[in-house]
């Protein structure tokens, strides 16, 4: 099947598959036009790499998983390697949330800061226009 068929059949863009060809993580033949040409069992390999993909793992991260992407990756049994990649990106995904709060935090803060100044000084000119009003 072409890049086309491929990319309809898995879901995704044909730039996402080329991008996962460059990764190594999928192949292809080449057809005399250059067109490339991928084997039926690429769509369960795509399909893999985008479930691994959605978990929060990396394209280098999916590279561990290699010898297992023609199969049924959600069901087979976890292997040391892959809970240790796993295991490393969610220490990286918490740590980044973390990040996020902290950020969030800041900015919340800052927002009633400048709400409550704005309010403070309506309120100060209220009771000035109240008091010549």
């Amino acid at each position: 099947m072409r890049i086309g068929e491929l990319a309809r059949a898995t879901g995704t863009t044909a730039r996402a598959l080329r991008h996962y060809e460059q990764a190594g993580l999928i192949s292809c033949e080449r057809a005399s036009n250059g067109y490339r040409v991928y084997d039926e069992r690429a769509v369960v390999r795509v399909g893999n790499i985008r479930y691994l993909l959605a978990a929060g793992l990396t394209l280098e991260d999916v590279r561990v998983f290699l010898p297992c992407l023609d199969g049924d990756v959600a069901a087979a049994p976890p292997s040391d390697k892959g809970l240790q990649v796993a295991r490393e990106r969610l220490m990286v995904l918490n740590a980044r949330i973390a990040a996020q709060l902290q950020a969030r935090d800041r900015l919340e803060t800052a927002l009633q800061q400048a709400v409550g100044g704005q309010a403070a000084e309506s309120s100060d000119h209220r009771n000035t226009v109240s008091t010549y009003g």
